[in-house]
């Protein structure tokens, strides 16, 4: 057996679980600066994920400048407030809802999508959206290794992606997924905020989960 097929430790198999579990969508951050050998293995992490037809579809800007950071704190404020008056009834509960902390956190990445994705075929001939989905997993990817390296991260969506691509210089076939928010933060929250908040609740697994056809129970 070689070194890389050798079974991971129960030590390390629940270290992997444990971040899953206690990952947390952040919106409270402390400002203070992360350390540059703690972005770079972030920034490798989100890199190492999984891409349909290794197409690697992820491109990530950095977020150093503080006037371009207010600027794009001004599209999402604008975003949320149009955002809430949607919600109708649930308008003034959602203003409450804390959402992004853009201006509290130590670092802002902008997660996009790559131009000249038409030309990746393999995997996407009838799923185009797979860029998409490798995106999401670089993304989780960053998220899971901040929470191993006691960093919180958010993931803000609330956004027009044609004003932020603008505002960012993009080209017309490249997009912006995600902002996301990531510094260091007193604690992480015993379950996910919105349902601390209680917005919604979390579904249970077998809810989610069928066998063989939608909405046959799982026996699992």
């Amino acid at each position: 057996m070689t070194e890389n097929a050798a079974p991971f430790t129960q030590q390390e198999r629940d270290a992997v679980y444990r971040a899953i579990a206690e990952r947390r969508d952040m919106r409270h951050f402390r400002s203070e600066p992360i350390r540059d050998d703690q972005l770079k293995r972030l920034l490798n992490a989100a890199h190492q994920a999984p891409s349909v037809g290794l197409m690697q579809p992820w491109r990530i800007i950095r977020i150093t400048n503080r006037s371009l950071r207010n600027e794009i704190h001004t599209l999402v404020e604008q975003e949320r407030i149009a955002t809430a008056k949607a919600m109708n009834e649930r308008e003034d509960e959602f203003m409450r809802l804390k959402v992004e902390g853009i201006n509290d956190c130590a670092e802002i990445f902008i997660m996009c999508l790559a131009d000249k994705r038409e030309q990746h075929i393999f995997g996407r001939r009838t799923m185009p959206e797979m860029d998409l989905a490798s995106v999401s997993c670089a993304i989780q990817n960053m998220w899971l290794a901040a929470r191993v390296e006691g960093l919180g991260m958010g993931w803000v969506s609330i956004f027009d992606p044609k004003e932020l691509g603008s505002l960012l210089h993009l080209p017309d076939d490249a997009s912006p997924i995600a902002i996301l928010c990531l510094g260091h933060v007193d604690a992480f929250y015993p379950e996910p905020m919105l349902q601390m908040e209680n917005w919604r609740q979390a579904e249970a697994l077998e809810t989610v989960m069928f066998e063989n056809q939608w909405d046959s129970p799982s026996n699992l």
